[in-house]
């Protein structure tokens, strides 16, 4: 396991070194992780009956389609803006000017181009993002028409917004357009209800979607049935994480911060399974799911490699579970990504990839190779073929590990 450790001591260093301006910033120390550990364990034990995605995603009653989508991979998320009228302390990044909108690296001028993209990459379900997407509220409906008219039928859409500008015209045009779901971040209006009545009747679905705010754990609670009552299917808790732009104000929180990946308050997951314990108990019937950091952050990423992997066909032999390419023969191994560029970057080999009259650059940059001797090659082949969460303590194994298996949802404090 000594490769497994220097890797978590490399993150624990580099979280504190990124925020060092920060010192008020409570980091999560040996003895606290043991006794928040035994309490996740036991909030686990009692709302994983229902889990998905290796226990990242631990949910109550269901989880909507959209929700689903994600997890497989299956779905672009376009922003519409990154403006937002709204201030949220968690929020985090900053969210102050209009930009064309976009995914994943790619600019979308016109409808059109986003929804050939869609159609191209075979995506089953679309989102609208920002920002606030109701600040543009005709452009949001402009590219909803557009796939709707476009893409297939069976094409699973819906939208984000704080609530601030929606009313009942919004939600039915959105609705006569053919929005499946709509989520509402209560966040950003006093975790008032009042807006989403403008959708009940209208679109089928109807979601809450916010940060599990360790403050108002039990606000939330006590508003479960009033969101029952007023339309509401799905409430999706989120974990709050730090970043340099909203570490000024969560600093202010009296928060433990887990040195992860990127680094994430651990209340705030704490909150979201006492959330879904409390739902369980009281048997109300509404979906609740915890989209937690590890989750957003290997699978859907993960998925998003694979559904781009697999759109351009590429040996299907060779892409890993995590979206990787994998390339084994008797003497190497070798890793790479799959990203697709609007335009041709700098020192990478690229082929191009024409999508209705726009063409984008496919790219596979090398993330590891490395030889190997025979016996090498053995020990990887059955660590794959094992699906193995056993850490290997051989620091080239540990590196295939990684690849293979830490992107997967490993937990550990």
């Amino acid at each position: 396991m000594g490769e497994y450790y220097i890797w978590l001591n490399t993150l624990v260093n580099k979280c504190k070194s990124d925020y060092s301006a920060w010192p008020e910033l409570k980091w999560l120390n040996p003895y606290e992780a043991f006794e928040s550990l035994e309490l996740r364990s036991a909030l686990i034990d009692q709302s994983n009956k229902s889990s998905l995605f290796k226990q990242t995603k631990p949910y109550h009653k269901q989880i909507s389609k959209g929700c689903q989508i994600c997890g497989e991979g299956s779905w672009s998320c376009l922003f519409i803006t990154n403006q937002c009228n709204a201030a949220c302390f968690y929020c985090p990044v900053s969210q102050k000017q209009d930009e064309t909108p976009g995914t994943q690296g790619l600019d979308f001028n016109t409808p059109a181009e986003f929804a050939n993209y869609v159609n191209r990459l075979q995506f089953k379900g679309v989102s609208f993002s920002g920002g606030e997407p109701l600040l543009y509220f005709d452009r949001t409906l402009a590219y909803l028409n557009e796939v709707r008219k476009k893409c297939d039928k069976d094409l699973y859409v819906w939208a984000y917004t704080n609530g601030i500008l929606a009313n009942r015209e919004k939600m039915e045009l959105l609705a006569k357009a053919g929005l499946n779901e709509i989520r509402f971040d209560i966040g950003a209006t006093g975790f008032k209800l009042d807006k989403i009545a403008f959708a009940k009747g209208l679109i089928p679905n109807i979601s809450i979607e916010i940060p599990a705010v360790p403050e108002e754990k039990e606000r939330l609670k006590e508003l479960l049935p009033q969101m029952i009552e007023v339309g509401v299917t799905n409430l999706n808790l989120h974990q709050l994480r730090l970043t340099p732009h909203n570490v000024k104000h969560l600093s202010k929180h009296d928060y433990t911060y887990i040195p992860a990946e990127r680094p994430i308050v651990l209340e705030s997951e704490l909150a979201a399974l006492e959330i879904i314990q409390y739902a369980r108990e009281n048997d109300l019937n509404i979906g609740i799911n915890y989209c937690s950091f590890f989750y957003k952050h290997r699978f859907q990423k993960a998925g998003y490699r694979r559904q781009l992997a697999q759109a351009l066909q590429i040996n299907s032999s060779e892409i890993t579970e995590n979206g990787y390419i994998r390339i084994l023969s008797d003497n190497h191994i070798e890793y790479r990504s799959v990203k697709l560029f609007e335009k041709q970057p700098e020192g990478l080999e690229t082929q191009p990839l024409v999508i209705a009259n726009k063409t984008y650059f496919i790219a596979k940059p090398l993330l590891f190779t490395e030889k190997i001797s025979p016996a090498e090659k053995e020990m990887i082949i059955r660590m794959i073929s094992e699906k193995t969460a056993v850490i290997p303590s051989d620091p080239f194994l540990f590196k295939v590990w990684q690849k293979e298996y830490i992107e997967e949802g490993l937990r550990e404090f």
